[in-house]
C-alpha cells in the first residue's frame, strides 16, 4: 500500500539530485514503514543512508523552537501572543516594529525583511500580508534563550529528548559519520553543516528519519505527558490573525496548519482540517495528520526543494497522496 509514496519520494530524490532519502510513518503509534536509500554525500564511497543517518533539517527546526515559545506562553514568560514585540526587544527600532506582536512574529504575519547588508525594513504592515522570512526565527530564538537564561536546545533536552528517549537529534558542531552531507550545487561535492554553536541560532540541527518521526508523533499524541497539552495544542492550532487573501497559508507556531485550502500553502486540498507540517529548505518534511493519526517523516540532502517557484506543487501532492493512502485505511 506504500509503494506510491515510496516511488514518489524516489522520483523526487532523482530529480532534485538528493543523494540519499528517508521515509519513516508512524501509524497508532506504531511504525509501519522504514525506507531508507542512496548515500551520506554525492562522493565515492559515501555511507548508505540507514535508520541511524542524521539528516540537517535546517529550518524545519522552527518546530523545535515553536514547543519552546508555547512554553514560555504557557509558564507565564510572555502573557499572550497578542503582546507587542516592543514590550521584548528593547532594543530594537521601535517605530520599525510599531505594532507588530508576538503573533505576528510566529505566524509569518510580521512584515519584516533584512537586506544583505543588516539592514532591517518593513515590507508591509503587521497582519496585512504574508511572507516567509528569517529575521522572526531570529529574533524569537534570541528571545527565548534570554527568557529562560539558557538556550532553548539545552531546554529541550532536559525537558523532551531525554524523556522521549531521543539519541539521535542535536545541534552538531562537529562532523561525523552518521551525519549527511548537505548538496548545494550537484556538480560540486556535498559538504557538512555544522555548526560554530548549539544554542538554536544557527541551521545546525540534525536527527535521523525515524526520531523526526518520533517528534511528530510527541505532538500527535498531545505531549505523550511529557509536553503540557496546552503547549501542543498552542503550537500546532491556527493562530495567526485572519487572513485578508484566502491564498496565504495558514499557521500555528511556526507550523503549518490545514484550515480552509490554500493555494500558497505547502499542504494539499485532500489533507484532512487540522493536520500540520513543517519543512526545510534541505528537503525534510514532517506531516502530522490526526485524523487518520498517522506521522510521516520525509528526508533529503538537497538544498532547494525540486519544482522551482512551483515547489509548493510538489509538496502539496506529496501530502495528498499520503492523504489518499491513509483514507481507505
Amino acid at each position: 500500500m506504500f509503494q506510491k509514496l515510496i516511488s514518489y519520494v524516489e522520483d523526487i530524490k532523482g530529480s532534485n539530485h538528493s543523494s540519499g532519502a528517508a521515509l519513516v510513518i508512524i501509524k497508532d503509534n506504531k511504525i509501519v514503514l522504514e525506507h531508507y536509500s542512496g548515500y551520506h554525500a554525492n562522493t565515492a564511497n559515501s555511507r548508505l543512508v540507514d535508520e541511524n543517518s542524521q539528516f540537517n533539517i535546517a529550518s524545519a527546526r522552527k518546530s523545535y523552537l515553536g514547543l519552546v515559545i508555547a512554553y514560555a506562553l504557557y509558564e507565564g514568560k510572555m502573557n499572550s501572543l497578542d503582546d507587542l514585540a516592543t514590550q521584548y526587544f528593547e532594543n530594537f527600532d521601535q517605530e520599525l516594529l510599531g505594532k507588530t506582536t508576538i503573533r505576528h512574529l510566529v505566524t509569518h504575519s510580521h512584515g519584516l525583511h533584512q537586506r544583505a547588508d543588516g539592514t532591517i525594513f518593513r515590507e508591509f504592515e503587521p497582519g496585512e500580508g504574508w511572507a516567509y522570512r528569517g529575521i522572526n526565527v531570529v529574533m524569537m530564538t534570541e528571545l527565548v534563550n534570554r527568557l529562560y537564561g539558557k538556550s532553548f536546545p539545552e531546554l529541550l533536552e532536559e525537558r523532551v529528548f531525554k524523556p522521549l528517549g531521543l539519541k539521535e537529534t542535536a545541534w552538531q558542531m562537529e562532523r561525523n559519520g552518521k551525519l549527511v552531507q548537505v548538496i548545494d550545487d550537484p556538480s560540486e561535492p556535498a559538504s557538512y553543516t555544522v555548526g560554530r554553536t548549539n544554542d538554536g541560532t544557527e541551521s545546525n540541527l540534525h536527527t535521523s528519519a525515524r526520531e523526526f518521526a518520533l517528534w511528530g508523533n510527541l505532538h500527535l499524541n498531545n505531549g505523550m505527558q511529557i509536553v503540557p497539552e496546552e503547549v501542543i495544542q498552542m503550537a500546532t492550532q491556527v493562530q495567526g490573525p485572519p487572513n485578508k487573501n484566502k491564498d496565504w497559508p495558514q499557521n500555528g507556531v511556526f507550523w503549518y496548519v490545514q484550515g480552509t485550502p490554500a493555494l500558497k500553502s505547502e499542504l494539499g486540498e485532500r489533507v484532512p482540517k487540522g493536520s500540520y507540517q513543517i519543512l526545510g529548505i534541505t528537503g525534510p518534511t514532517l506531516l502530522v495528520i490526526p485524523e487518520y493519526n498517522i506521522v510521516v517523516a520525509k528526508m533529503y540532502n538537497k538544498r532547494y526543494n525540486y519544482g522551482g517557484s512551483n515547489y509548493l506543487h510538489y509538496l502539496r501532492e506529496f501530502s495528498n497522496i499520503v492523504a489518499d493512502t491513509f483514507r481507505r485505511f
